[in-house]
């Protein structure tokens, strides 16, 4: 199969096959296959394809990314403006798409009949459209990746913004951007299984398609790439980042040419936060953090109580939505998107007790509802729940310290990015996000600190993260951390076996199957390299091949070899070993030097590759104390008298 014919649907599931090409042509470092028979034929071997940062698949995945960016700005437009109308149908009585809150509604106790309805129709399509509308999307998008190789239902791509369009315009707590994200992550696997492609071209379309959704609704292309990597991709290579990276700008663009390039959630200027405020900004950061642990907490109990409701699934939406109404009757700033909520707390017109208010009642309406089933976001209500609960902090720390110049304003801003650094652990995206969607580069440091402190306290208090512990409870294991390939930084030559037993092209099967039989040394070996005359490698027979083969004991044992033995350069690395032994199916490969592939050297096997990750657990868990203070200090002593 040529580099351009890469398998899709039921293609995808046979046993992979690298690419190859003849020696004779090659300048590529990878292993190499040396051809059976009685003499090596180097001009007619095949060497697999060296893996490169980016080909021309490359190309045409960033074309599809960037054709998902703008398919995802309007999606953002179009699913915002449908948000639009439903809300001012719903709480105004008027047919209009303008995006508006129903804070304004007078409708008194029917405020708390329309989250329901919205609830019955939610459940409805969910059963009966596909269940997969159901939560707030990015559990489903990373579970899409981690166990189904990025193949989402293509249904997906019109029942979730119909769905969270419903949901939120009948006044779900709900941020726009969670379903935005979903419907794009759906539209790029969509792409992804129409198109040929491999599960992990697929799995950067998807994430293409999600972080173009989320710049397309914020203006915050940087943060949604960092997204896509952090909580998607979970690797940071070209071939990935480059066409996410097109997308998120694609879908800006779309943004800028219909919105604007203002940010979203601008404010005035600010000072330089002093030395005391830092502290404290970092103290908010990890308060609000925790806040963040107890949100994700919350929720998922919530949704174990629904679990042991004696009703269907169905109806669980419509009894979540009770508390969104009951709420909303109360505090009516709940209700719907609230993004005017999030530039009210950033601007300092919503303050102390009035933010406080805003938090509690907006976590209490937010996780009964979410908890249900419904189709909604988290990205939005987090950042309100976090940033009026920094407010609230910040109005404090300007009473207990007058003369530390606390910003009210920075602190919502911390408390708006560590909540979701918190629940998520997304830090850099949190970071960034906030900068981005305010541009305020005095609140970075703030930021910083806030998130970093966030991000310690939820990874010591929270084993899973608010979108992973959805797919944890299903059994998938999710990335929550990256590193360097421990043996991607090692060669072959540190591991291989140098004195390697052979046997000779000459020597009949009968004397070697004797030769094992009796146990002699060093054959306890599981296969054997044949070389000829010349220490030339011809091929390599197995200890059951010998033990079990048909053939005339009197055979040579050339006639034992199948197939051509697979063969390691020295210089390549621990991983490309590891690969070529998964592709060639065998458990061990022939080392040879780069300038004689011929000539064997040794032989390196799966428990040679096992032993090199001892390094790594060393470099880890081992403790020691390279320099001690009191015998350098003998040390300096002694000289000194001499």
């Amino acid at each position: 199969m040529s580099d351009e014919e890469l398998p899709s649907g039921e293609e995808a599931n046979q046993p992979a096959v690298s690419a190859q090409e003849p020696l004779s042509q090659s300048s590529l470092t990878g292993g190499l296959p040396v051809a059976s028979g009685l003499s090596v034929t180097l001009t007619n071997a095949n060497v697999p394809r060296q893996p490169t940062l980016v080909n021309r698949r490359t190309l045409v995945v960033s074309l599809l990314a960037i054709l998902l960016g703008i398919a995802s700005g309007y999606i953002a437009l179009f699913l915002k403006a449908l948000i639009g109308l439903i809300t001012n149908i719903a709480f105004y009585g008027r047919f209009s798409f303008e995006l508006v809150t129903p804070f304004d509604n007078h409708l008194g106790l029917w405020v708390v009949v329309i989250p329901v309805i919205g609830g019955l129709i939610v459940g409805i399509m969910a059963r009966y459209g596909d269940k997969g509308i159901r939560g707030h999307g990015m559990p489903e998008a990373i579970e899409g990746v981690v166990a189904n190789e990025s193949r989402i239902h293509a249904r997906l791509t019109f029942l979730k913004p119909l769905s969270a369009a419903i949901a939120i315009g009948t006044g779900g707590p709900f941020g726009a951007e969670g379903p935005i994200i979903a419907t794009g992550a759906a539209l790029g696997s969509m792409v992804g299984q129409i198109v040929r492609t491999t599960a992990m071209e697929r799995k950067t379309l998807l994430a293409a398609g999600a972080a173009g959704g989320m710049a397309a609704t914020f203006g915050s292309p940087v943060a949604a790439v960092l997204l896509a990597m952090e909580l998607l991709l979970f690797e940071f290579r070209p071939r990935s980042l480059i066409p996410v990276a097109l997308a998120c700008v694609a879908a800006t663009a779309v943004r800028i040419a219909h919105v604007g390039m203002q940010p979203i959630f601008g404010f005035s200027d600010v000072i330089q936060p002093t030395y005391i405020a830092l502290i404290y900004y970092v103290a908010v950061g990890a308060l609000v953090g925790t806040a963040g642990v107890l949100a994700t907490y919350a929720l998922y109990w919530l949704e174990d109580q629904y679990a042991k409701l004696p009703i269907h699934w169905m109806w669980w939406p419509a009894i979540g939505a009770v508390a969104i109404g009951a709420v909303g009757y109360f505090a009516p700033r709940t209700l719907g998107v609230g993004y005017d909520n999030i530039s009210g707390v950033l601007n300092g017109t919503i303050l102390g007790w009035t933010a406080l208010s805003l938090a509690v009642m907006k976590l209490i309406s937010w996780t009964i509802s979410l908890a249900s089933g419904t189709s909604g976001g988290t990205i939005a209500p987090l950042f309100i729940i976090g940033g009026a609960f920094g407010s609230a902090l910040g109005a404090m720390g300007n009473a207990l310290l007058p003369t530390a110049h606390i910003d009210i304003r920075i602190a919502a801003l911390v408390g708006m990015a560590a909540i979701f650094a918190g629940a998520s652990r997304a830090m850099l995206t949190a970071v960034v996000f906030a900068f981005e969607t305010t541009l305020q580069p005095l609140g970075l440091l703030p930021l910083l600190g806030g998130c970093s402190a966030a991000y310690l306290i939820s990874s010591f208090l929270m084993e899973n993260t608010i979108y992973t512990e959805k797919v944890a409870r299903r059994g998938f294991l999710v990335p929550t951390e990256y590193s360097a390939d421990d043996l991607e930084q090692q060669s072959v030559k540190n591991a291989y076996t140098k004195d390697v037993v052979s046997l000779h092209s000459k020597q009949s099967i009968h004397d070697v199957r004797k030769w094992l039989i009796d146990k002699k040394m060093d054959s306890h070996h599981h296969a054997f390299p044949v070389l000829d005359e010349n220490n030339q490698l011809l091929g390599l027979v197995t200890y059951r091949e010998i033990m079990e083969t048909d053939l005339p004991l009197s055979e040579n044992i050339t006639q034992l070899i199948k197939r051509p033995p697979a063969v390691i350069y020295e210089d390549n690395s621990l991983r490309l070993a590891s690969d070529h032994m998964v592709r060639e199916g065998v458990g061990r490969l022939i080392v040879v030097k780069r300038n004689n592939p011929g000539k064997m050297i040794g032989i390196i096997s799966r428990s040679d590759i096992l032993a090199m990750h001892d390094k790594r657990l060393r470099e880890t868990y081992q403790k020691m104390r390279n320099i001690r203070i009191k015998k350098s200090l003998k040390k300096m002593a002694d000289k000194s008298k001499d």
